[in-house]
């Protein structure tokens, strides 16, 4: 018994083993038009292993290469499209992406809280400044108990406000404090149940309509059915007459 451990490796298995011997074989035919025909039918072969891609474009243009890569790019062969000859950049690896560095710490916070306080240091002098900086401390709270389950002390936030803001937001000596995590919880759970209630209210909504639709359709069975004896008893007397 000859086991899949000792053949040769797959170049693409999705395809199978059958398919590397057919272009095994195909490599091995010396007349140029037979060899022409055969790869046709692998191509063939291959585009019926897909048939959901049969829509996507260049299709045809992704089995050919495919093909040539399983024949290890020594398959002399007519393609209706630009055949591959560099094995290396087939294989080649991608070009690294670059990780983001806009916030070089305090990630859990988010790109939108940098931002936030890009804008709110050029709004003018008075209450509505301080209010929106209150409001971003508030939202660095909550995005810090989203990371850290345990309770904050308000102080830490202050001192990560002053920080991001390079020292232009310093709330580290004011007596207000931030939304504790008791109301936090609260408000999530009230907008929760609020969702749970218009849901519940839209299902009512689905089932109110679908009983509509099926009284209507009763009705109308009814109205048929008396229209049918009416029509019935008609013909009826018609034949009496006649008798």
């Amino acid at each position: 018994m000859e086991y899949n451990t000792l053949r040769s490796q797959l170049i693409i298995p999705e395809y199978g083993r059958h398919i590397q011997e057919m272009v095994d074989y195909c490599k091995t035919i010396t007349d140029e038009k037979e060899r022409n025909g055969f790869a046709e039918i692998i191509i063939e072969v291959m585009g019926e292993l897909n048939p959901h891609l049969r829509d996507v474009p260049d299709f045809q243009h992704k089995l050919w290469d495919q093909l040539f890569i399983m024949a290890e790019f020594d398959l002399d062969v007519k393609s209706p499209y630009p055949i591959p000859t560099k094995k290396d950049t087939v294989n080649s690896k991608p070009n690294k992406v670059d990780y983001p560095q806009s916030i070089y710490k305090y990630r859990y916070y988010g790109n939108n809280i940098r931002k936030m306080i890009d804008v709110a240091v050029t709004w003018e002098e008075g209450e509505k400044r301080e209010g929106l900086y209150f409001a971003i401390a508030n939202h660095m709270k909550k995005c810090y108990l989203l990371w850290n389950k345990d309770t904050v002390d308000d102080y830490v936030i202050f001192d990560h406000l002053y920080d991001l803001s390079d020292g232009k937001i310093d709330l580290r000596k004011v007596e207000d404090q931030l939304v504790s995590p008791e109301k936090m919880n609260s408000n999530n759970n009230y907008q929760t149940n609020r969702n749970y209630q218009n849901n519940n209210r839209n299902n009512q909504n689905s089932n109110n309509r679908n009983n509509n639709h099926q009284n209507n359709n009763r009705n109308n069975q009814n109205s048929n059915n008396r229209n049918n004896n009416h029509q019935n008893n008609r013909n009826q007397n018609v034949r009496n007459n006649k008798g």
